[in-house]
């Protein structure tokens, strides 16, 4: 008869049971950590994959209304699958992995911006300077409330200059030279109170200079050349004291220029007042 294996019995001492409890207890300590961790960094996780997601979706929003591109710098470079923080003029922001700045300018690309635009929430820097843009600035836009750069000079862009401005606080610099936009100066404008540079010459903009400007007290830079203003010059531009440059020339302006202009302005570099002949 084949004999039965024999039994074997551990016997462990009380130190050593102790121990053995710690370690098990040590080891679903840190399962419940690692499982507690894992719970609370999911949603961060999901969320900044679909918040990028997002920026990237308002991209090729873009992408689809561009006409013209006769370099190939987005059909080559702007797809799905590649990473939108790679893609040409991109660049984003290394804590919240998000797109802060799209740089464009001279990219000879014709088409339009879509309401989509609106979601890149996280945008500071705007460059499409010198391309074939054309139509109306969405009112979406006035989402990017994070927007300090925006330059659309040299392209086709029309209707009025928006209000909505205003509502961005963080401007400090707007180009929108040579373009074709028409309309009034907002007066909204000045709430943009941190707007060092103004440019919005060679345009199609008519009626007075409102005297709101003046509140830009950050203001260095203006100019509003070659368009179709008329009035009297406001004297609250000559009260911002950080004003280096004025340029007005080639409107329909009337009136006198303040007494002791140089003294009361003495960082003042340039002012260009020539008026249209009447």
């Amino acid at each position: 008869m084949e004999k039965s294996p024999k039994k074997r019995s551990y016997c462990f001492s009380k130190s050593q049971n102790h121990r053995l409890l710690v370690l098990i207890f040590a080891l679903m300590e840190k399962a419940f950590t690692f499982f507690l961790l894992t719970i609370l960094l999911l949603p961060h996780y999901v969320m900044a994959q679909t918040n990028i997601t997002t920026d990237q979706l308002a991209l090729l929003s873009f992408k689809s209304q561009i006409s013209s591109d006769p370099f190939h710098f987005l059909n080559e470079s702007w797809s799905p699958a590649i990473s939108v923080c790679r893609w040409v003029g991109v660049i984003c922001g290394s804590r919240h992995q998000r797109v802060k700045s799209l740089k464009l300018s001279n990219f000879a690309l014709t088409g339009r911006i879509p309401r989509d635009f609106g979601n890149l929430t996280f945008l500071v820097s705007l460059d499409l300077g010198n391309n074939h843009f054309h139509g109306n600035l969405p009112q979406e836009m006035a989402h990017l409330r994070r927007l300090k750069f925006l330059d659309l000079s040299l392209n086709s862009f029309r209707g009025e200059i928006p209000s909505w401005f205003g509502f961005l606080h963080q401007l400090q610099v707007v180009n929108l030279r040579s373009n074709s936009f028409t309309g009034s100066i907002p007066p909204s404008l000045s709430n943009a109170s941190r707007l060092e540079i103004l440019e919005i010459s060679t345009n199609l903009l008519e009626g007075n200079i409102p005297e709101e400007i003046g509140n830009l007290h950050n203001l260095k830079s203006l100019s509003i050349e070659q368009n179709q203003l008329t009035g009297s010059i406001p004297f609250t531009l000559f009260n911002i004291s950080r004003i280096e440059v004025i340029a007005f020339s080639y409107n329909s302006l009337s009136g006198d220029l303040p007494n002791g202009l140089c003294n009361d302005l003495p960082i003042l570099k340039e002012l260009l007042s020539i008026q249209k002949q009447a």
